[in-house]
């Protein structure tokens, strides 16, 4: 029989309320095969459809380089502390292009372009305002960048870039070089300058605790995102972090739910990455196509290796019964 303090929680989020920290924790505690699991996912997959409209997004990122980055995020391809690439390389302007025509050619309701801390922010207005110049005039550009100020916040929006994704990752400031409030401050700039902001729950590792979920899901809630959701750490070979293991997809199914029951109905999409079918069926409605660089790959193109096209992710949400939004994503004009 479901246990009447989950069905209470889960309720009290379906009816629009706000959960506390120990509600959400309780949610993230439930046995992964139990009542108390399939109701979270049940009611995650009905607010994440009544707050989207039934509709679900593809996105799609480029990352334009890949350079050893001091940062050192331990769960990252890119840090220096992983040794992972022995060369760089940058993308050319015309490989961004072609990727980005191709991305929105197929369906792509935004396009992300991603870069490391090593990659000047004035050479990336330049790659943004020529992505924008040569995609349709309505197609939404978000920026995946390192931390930056109010100054280049402005920056970005005359360079017509709609929004960035930004998280406190989990670990900040343990396992990464970046203070959580630097993080903060980054997407208070982006506000400030009228970019829309995405973050998630990220990247979850079977290392974390429970306390630690809730702390940046309420983070994830007070940011007031277009979307939020979790995904979970890929295992960077070699890594101090490897020894972990990964959190199944199973489990991340579970956690996508519970985030969007933590939400409530005020972010319009839930995402996880990388894209999978439980997840999907659980309430995420946002996956992403990559190519390029990928902070979770060991291949300077993704696309070859671990990055999704948007017909693949067109085919996970096809599995998990979603129908995908056609156009320009209409969360970010």
């Amino acid at each position: 029989m479901l246990a009447s303090d989950i069905r209470r929680i889960v309720d009290r989020a379906r009816a629009g309320k706000q959960l506390g920290p120990d509600e959400i924790g309780e949610l993230f505690s439930v046995p992964l095969v139990s009542e108390e699991a399939y109701y979270i996912q049940y009611v995650g997959r009905e607010m994440s459809r009544e707050a989207s409209g039934g509709k679900a997004e593809i996105h799609a990122q480029i990352g334009i380089d890949n350079q050893a980055c001091p940062n050192n995020c331990e769960f990252c391809s890119f840090a220096a502390c992983n040794g992972v690439f022995k060369k760089p390389s940058i993308a050319s302007l015309e490989e961004i292009l072609e990727r980005a025509r191709d991305f929105e050619k197929n369906g792509a309701n935004a396009i992300l372009l991603m870069t490391t801390v090593a990659f000047p922010f004035e050479d990336f207005i330049v790659i943004a305002r020529e992505v924008k110049r040569h995609l349709q005039e309505d197609t939404v550009l978000i920026a995946n960048l390192p931390d930056f100020g109010y100054q280049e916040a402005m920056a970005l929006k005359d360079a017509g870039v709609n929004g960035i994704y930004h998280a406190v990752r989990l670990g900040e400031g343990e396992v990464t070089r970046i203070e959580p409030a630097k993080r903060l401050n980054t997407i208070k700039a982006a506000k400030q300058a009228g970019l829309k902001v995405c973050t998630c729950l990220e990247p979850v590792g079977p290392e974390h605790t429970i306390e630690e979920l809730v702390e940046k899901t309420l983070i994830c809630r007070d940011i007031e995102p277009v979307f939020s959701g979790a995904g979970r750490r890929i295992s960077v070979p070699g890594s101090r972090l490897e020894r972990f293991g990964m959190v199944s997809e199973a489990r991340m199914a579970l956690y996508v739910a519970v985030v969007r029951l933590a939400m409530g109905y005020g972010a319009p999409l839930n995402c996880t990455h990388e894209p999978n079918v439980p997840a999907a069926i659980a309430g995420a409605d946002i996956i992403w196509a990559e190519a390029g660089t990928n902070p979770r790959d060991t291949d300077q193109k993704t696309e070859k290796s671990r990055g999704f096209n948007v017909q693949r992710c067109r085919q996970i949400f096809k599995e998990a019964e979603w129908e995908v939004y056609e156009g320009p994503s209409q969360y970010f004009l």
